[in-house]
């Protein structure tokens, strides 16, 4: 049984990982087309070229963790070891350096690149902790539901505080300044929080074998894990749905609402932008998603939640195009509704991959747990590489100027990042899922072999 300390400890391992992440797919590419000073095009060239070699990065990661053997198991030394350069890294990922500006490309490239391999390197390992930490569906479901929650929880405060936080430390020093300094602080937040992930999780389950199955040998039972590829396309389609809606988001209302026309709203003295409380409401609402999923998927099972949940995602996103820019109120209840869709199909997917490990281990006596995780963090992003070059691409084809009044033409090609394109990821989504073939009676079967075996 789990305890709850340890199910508040494998959440901050999550936390950590998803504040960074949500700042690179929220403000990133505004960051560097507004302050860095990088042409859109540019940027989203870069996002995929570094994220698409760093995904093909992170089997080799899974397959060293596997291989990993210490006193603290397989997978949490590297939350230990990595939690520090992960903060260093990401705070110099939004440091704007006094380059050229071919100077500054090089640098974006250079820390940009480092930061997606050092996140690798600390979330394969985390995210494959959920296999070890216990054998039986239900915890891991249960496990599932407690990280996305704190991963949502993360999210939230890392995007209601950081525009308050970016123009507090800007005052009197600069705006690059001001990015730096919040990062910084989101920085330590997240090193204490990997820490309190190592300190607080354990690995219990054991491989049928002890002998490691040869590199060759477990990327061949990967390759032929049909419902491990299933997940992958799923995976990428749900997070291409996110990056785009995220990613556009702050381009939304700074050209096409013009938030500045609008009173911020202010709270114990902080004064929050439209754009960062529409991001934080839907991290909010993320988090009712994460908390009827475990419930929900118990009763009707996993893939139907994922299929309704994509689903009803499509329709609502669809609908988004047609809001003019005086109709906030309903922006923000279709936020809501999205939100809770998206947030509960993750917990979902992790459940699965873990599902998928199970599978593997009958199937060919080969768990492999480290390198069927990697294809959560491997889809995760290609989501976010294809989600992002597409958003960069895009602004330019529609005539995008960073700072400027844009055409009616760049204004409709805003508006499609919230609607018809995210749509179209959902869309693919439920075809992939459709086809997911670990029902809960065939996990059931699975498990009970499992358990036979390991007696």
């Amino acid at each position: 049984m789990i305890g709850i300390r340890e199910k508040i400890g494998y959440g901050f391992g999550d936390m950590a990982s998803s504040m960074f992440w949500k700042l690179f797919g929220s403000y990133l590419m505004i960051f560097y087309t507004d302050v860095f000073g990088m042409p859109a095009a540019v940027v989203g060239t870069m996002f995929l070229i570094t994220r698409v070699w760093d995904s093909a990065l992170d089997p080799i990661i899974g397959v060293i963790a596997d291989r990993t053997q210490s006193r603290w198991g397989k997978f949490r030394p590297y939350l230990l070891y990595l939690a520090v350069p992960f903060a260093v890294i990401g705070v110099l990922t939004f440091t704007t350096p006094d380059f050229s500006d071919g100077g500054k490309v090089i640098y974006a490239y250079l820390t940009y690149s480092l930061m997606m391999m050092v996140y690798s390197a600390i979330n394969v390992p985390y995210a494959s902790l959920l296999g070890v930490m216990s054998a039986e569906p239900r915890d891991r479901n249960t496990l599932s539901t407690y990280r996305m929650t704190f991963a949502y929880i993360g999210s939230f405060i890392a995007l209601l505080l950081f525009m308050p936080m970016v123009n507090q430390f800007s005052k009197g020093h600069g705006e690059q300044h001001g990015w730096m300094m919040s990062v910084i602080v989101i920085a330590v937040l997240c090193v204490l929080l990997f820490y309190g992930c190592f300190a607080w999780t354990a690995e219990r389950v054991r491989p049928i074998k002890e002998r490691q199955n040869s590199l060759k040998g477990d990327l061949h039972d990967l390759l032929h894990n049909r419902p491990w590829w299933i997940l992958l396309g799923a995976g990428v389609a749900a997070l291409v749905f996110n990056s785009i809606r995220d990613g556009a988001t702050v381009y939304y209302f700074k050209y096409y609402v013009i938030e500045e026309e609008y009173a911020s709203v202010s709270l114990f003295g902080i004064s929050f932008v439209l754009s960062g409380l529409y991001l934080a409401v839907g991290q909010a609402a993320n988090i009712v998603g994460v908390v009827l999923a475990a419930p929900l998927s118990n009763c009707i099972g996993k893939k139907r939640t994922y299929m309704w949940a994509m689903s009803i995602a499509t329709v609502l996103s669809v609908f988004f195009y047609w809001f003019n820019k005086e109709q906030l109120m309903l922006m923000f209840v279709f936020q809501v509704l999205i939100s809770i869709c998206a947030g509960s199909i993750f917990p979902l997917l992790w459940s699965m991959y873990a599902d998928c490990a199970d599978y593997s281990e009958l199937k060919t006596g080969n768990r492999a747990t480290g390198l069927i995780f990697s294809s959560s963090s491997m889809s995760q992003k290609f989501g976010w590489a294809i989600g992002s070059a597409v958003t960069g691409w895009l602004l330019a084809f529609f005539g995008f100027e960073a700072n400027a009044v844009q055409s009616e033409e760049a204004i409709h090609g805003i508006r499609m990042f919230l609607s018809w394109l995210p749509a179209m990821g959902t869309v693919l989504s439920v075809i992939f899922i459709s086809m997911y073939p670990l029902s809960e009676k065939e996990m059931g079967k699975i498990t009970n072999q499992l358990n036979d075996k390991r007696k």
